[in-house]
């Protein structure tokens, strides 16, 4: 080893900076980070970004940024093609770079289960691009009908659809819900954007799997209250561009969005290390890989089914903890002493339907309505990065709230080109 151990970590989610932070103070590493984008975004608010909610810059923050006060530290934007385990090499696109230790966080995309040519058709919610693509369909939709004289070109246009009755999927139908009934029905003229049609489609009996089946209930109920029809033991089996078929029916929707289910990145299916149905990289109990006790993974593209029957899920609070883990695991290491089992400490789930809807479990207690919303609505605060992200975030809450508007209703695609004046 060099006097310095390198530590190499790919990936600047919750796992990786956290891992990094938490070896901000130990001066015998070397840590370089590689981010194919230069921000941390915090995901569990994204679905605000795609619904008009919160602008991209108030949920995102330059990895530089946070990092910036952290001498042992440097980062690299880029994108890792390979890793040589028995050479200790990354290989990315700008050159190769050796570590002592390697910390693999690449996150998860979405799932077609076989069918990516749906993609198109119907995008999913990991990142900005997506967020802006999302509100940019959303919001045409609404403006298309608006313009269009006919009956049934309206009806398709306030049709919308989403596929997935987790968490994503429940805040993304209540989102739209909320927005046709109050935010946007005071702007147009041609349509009641109150008549707007959502379904939640769910192939599983019932939406939000991981709460109870009561909260569940309650969840379902809040949605109906917003105008959502929630479809439960439906499977999508054709998605094009003008809707959606669930066996024998077929919804007709120009905006279809896609909530139901992940798979780990290209990078670690490409990879030799063991891996899960659906491709996450099975870890063992110190979250080192096989034989490789100098290679972590850890966040959505780690299977970790140590202490239970089902992996941990794929979900924030998971990947900070297991990124503080590994930076323990390198310290213990570097101190002589044996290494410890990850142990995740389950804080409770929470979501969100909408305005002053949401529920929680929290150990054995279970809350709903107005009082699981401030809760969810400060862990959220809470976990964002940066004060000025905390700052912004409760100014465009406060401002929603006592308004009923959304300050981010921006239509924005590729660039624009026209050859005459925009009218």
């Amino acid at each position: 080893m060099n006097e310095r151990s390198r530590v190499v970590i790919v990936g600047g989610g919750f796992a990786g900076l956290n891992a990094c932070k938490g070896l901000r103070s130990e001066q015998r590493v070397e840590i370089t980070l590689i981010d194919r984008r230069n921000h941390h975004l915090f995901q569990p608010l994204l679905y605000q970004v795609a619904m008009a909610g919160l602008s991209p810059a108030e949920i995102a923050t330059p990895i530089r940024s946070l990092l910036s006060g952290q001498t042992n530290a440097r980062v690299f934007q880029g994108e890792v093609r390979s890793v040589d385990f028995d050479r200790r090499i990354v290989a990315a696109d700008f050159g190769e770079v050796p570590y002592d230790y390697l910390l693999l966080a690449c996150g998860a995309r979405h799932s077609y289960f076989g069918h990516n040519d749906w993609e198109p058709f119907a995008p999913g919610l990991k990142t900005i691009e997506q967020a802006t693509e999302i509100r940019r369909r959303v919001l045409s939709a609404f403006e298309e009908a608006e313009r269009s004289p006919d009956a049934g070109v309206r009806r398709r246009q306030l049709t919308f659809v989403v596929v997935g009755g987790g968490p994503t999927g429940v805040e993304l139908a209540g989102a739209i819900g909320e927005m046709s009934r109050f935010t946007l029905a005071r702007d147009f003229r041609n349509i009641d954007s109150k008549l707007a049609r959502i379904f939640l489609v769910e192939a599983g009996p019932r939406i939000l799997p991981m709460f109870s089946e009561a909260m569940s209930g309650r969840a379902m109920r809040d949605l109906e209250n917003l105008g959502v029809q929630v479809w439960t033991s439906s499977r999508v089996s054709k998605i094009d561009s003008s809707g959606v078929e669930i066996g024998s029916e077929r919804i007709e929707a120009a905006t279809v969005l896609w909530a139901a289910g992940v798979e780990a990145t290209r990078f670690a299916t490409a990879s030799e290390l063991p891996t899960d149905r659906q491709g996450r990289v099975i870890v063992n109990p110190d979250l080192s890989v096989g034989e490789y006790r100098n290679v972590f993974v850890a966040g959505d593209q780690a299977c970790f089914r140590h202490h239970s029957d089902r992996p941990l899920p794929g979900v924030a609070p998971v990947a900070l903890q297991q990124g503080r883990f590994v930076a323990q695991a390198i310290v213990r290491d570097l101190n002589g002493q044996p290494r410890a089992e990850f142990q995740y400490v389950d804080k409770g789930q929470l979501a969100t339907i909408g305005r002053s809807r949401a529920i929680a479990t929290i150990g054995r207690w279970n809350f709903r309505g107005f009082f699981a919303w401030w809760v969810w609505l400060v862990v959220h605060i809470y976990y964002l990065t940066g004060f000025r992200n905390r700052f912004f975030v409760v100014v465009s809450w406060a401002w929603s709230y006592f308004t009923f508007r959304r300050g981010a209703r921006l239509i924005v695609g590729k660039e624009w080109r026209n050859e005459g004046p925009r009218g």
